[in-house]
């Protein structure tokens, strides 16, 4: 039994030595593939590596090419940059040793540059501007190149500066007509007769014109001056050869013809008064309308008495003077004192027909001023709210209730001083009227009283 058992331990000992063996044998041929794939891959990272050598080096000769070419450029331009600066110097020099040379061979020219300079600068403000400009065109042209130029004049330019001073000099004392395209302020333009009166107005059968520099365009007026002085403008256009006429020039050459067009109008500075110069101006119309309807009644009523003065036997009923004396008629056999009681009494009914009127007058002429008053506190508050919101920076922000609280004043005024005129004068009238009534009634009763003591 021990030996069987042996037996079978030995043939399992002797299989389980083959196995291992096989096992041994298979894995040693796996890593033998293994170690040749490893070679292999060493030998071919080595070559890529070698690649990569190669090419780092190639691409830094390059680079040292590229860099050893920049600093030959750069030695270069470094040694051109000298030279340039060198020669720059050197033309610095020739150039101040050129200026002196002309210098020296200017001698009096150069004084003689700077006055052509120096009258071309001083006059092309005056003869751009110059109304003698619109009849000769261009002339500031010149002007303007002499006064920039940086070389002398030639002969022909100083010529031509001469022509136009003496232009200038010789034009503004005669008096020219020409055709000139005028630009109207819708912007059309029209070609007419043009008068020139020396360097002072131009003159178009419309009116007086201004010269505009910038667009050297003649222009009229945007508001022309007073009737009068343009019939007199008109007259003195039309008129022939040799004849004298006068009339109205602006020395500054338009400047105060121009300011003329900014005054306010007589139309608006009444409107400027605004509400309580419209109240004046009504009070003022009923004013005149009630002393014109009383005055011609008092008028006629005068004439009447005067009439009826010439007879005072026979009275009539159409005057004052006449209804009393038909009192006196109708009463003549009453005593004294109740005649003069009557008579006293017609005159008292034919007082409120002659003063009729006259009070509201004397009303008129006391609420006007009082009404300029009022627009006068009303402007200056609207002056004093301006100055609260705007500052006193620009003036003509206020210039509108300024104008109503100056305007109304004198409307105020000048609606009093007439009436107050007309309202002693109608007063005048009817006193007389109201002494003759008086007069003639205190000679009656006397006349009666002496026929009673008779």
């Amino acid at each position: 039994m021990k030996k069987v058992f042996k037996g079978l331990v030995i043939a399992a000992a002797v299989t389980l030595s083959a196995g291992v063996c096989l096992t041994a044998a298979a894995d040693t041929a796996k890593l033998d593939q293994l170690l040749e794939q490893v070679k292999k891959d060493r030998i071919s990272e080595g070559k890529i590596d070698q690649a990569r050598e190669q090419e780092f080096l190639s691409d830094r000769a390059d680079k040292q090419a590229l860099l050893n070419k920049a600093k030959a450029a750069f030695s270069a331009e470094e040694s051109r940059g000298r030279s340039l600066t060198q020669q720059f110097a050197d033309n610095e020099g020739k150039l101040a040793a050129k200026e002196q040379e002309l210098q020296t061979a200017q001698g009096t020219l150069g004084e003689m540059f700077g006055i052509v300079r120096g009258s071309a600068t001083e006059t092309i403000g005056a003869i751009a501007t110059s109304n003698i400009s619109a009849q000769y065109k261009g002339r500031e042209d010149l002007l303007k190149k002499l006064s920039t130029a940086k070389e002398l004049p030639t002969i022909s330019e100083l010529e031509e500066l001469w022509i136009a001073l003496q232009t200038e000099m010789t034009e503004s004392a005669k008096v020219s007509k020409f055709e000139g395209t005028v630009v109207g302020l819708d912007g059309t333009s029209s070609t007419g007769s043009v008068t020139r009166i020396g360097a002072f107005n131009l003159i178009s059968d419309n009116g007086y014109l201004v010269y505009n520099a910038d667009t050297r365009e003649m222009q009229p007026l945007a508001k022309q001056p007073e009737g009068h002085i343009l019939d007199d403008a008109a007259a003195f256009k039309s008129a022939s050869a040799g004849e004298l006429k006068a009339v109205y020039v602006d020395p500054t050459g338009g400047a105060i013809l121009r300011l003329k067009t900014q005054e306010a109008t007589l139309e608006e500075q009444f409107h400027s008064g605004g509400t309580p110069g419209y109240v004046i101006t009504v009070l003022l119309i009923i004013g005149l309308l009630i002393s014109a309807v009383r005055y011609v009644a008092l008028t006629a009523a005068q004439s009447k008495i005067n009439a009826q003065l010439k007879n005072l036997s026979n009275p009539s009923t159409n005057n004052a003077l006449g209804r009393i004396l038909k009192v006196y008629h109708d009463n003549k056999s009453v005593d004294v004192e109740n005649l003069e009681l009557k008579l006293d009494e017609a005159i008292m009914r034919e007082t409120p027909d002659i003063e009729k009127g006259i009070g509201i007058l004397k009303l008129i002429a006391a609420v006007g001023p009082l009404l300029g008053l009022l627009g006068t506190v009303i402007g200056m508050i609207g002056a004093f709210q301006m100055i609260t919101l705007h500052g006193t920076g620009d003036p003509k922000i206020m210039a509108g209730q300024i104008s109503m609280a100056l305007v109304t004043t004198v409307q105020g005024l000048l609606c009093a001083l007439p009436l107050l005129f007309i309202h002693s004068m109608l007063q005048t009238k009817s006193n007389s009227i109201l002494h003759i009534l008086d007069e003639q009634s205190a000679g009656i009763i006397a006349a009666h009283a002496e026929k009673e003591k008779a």
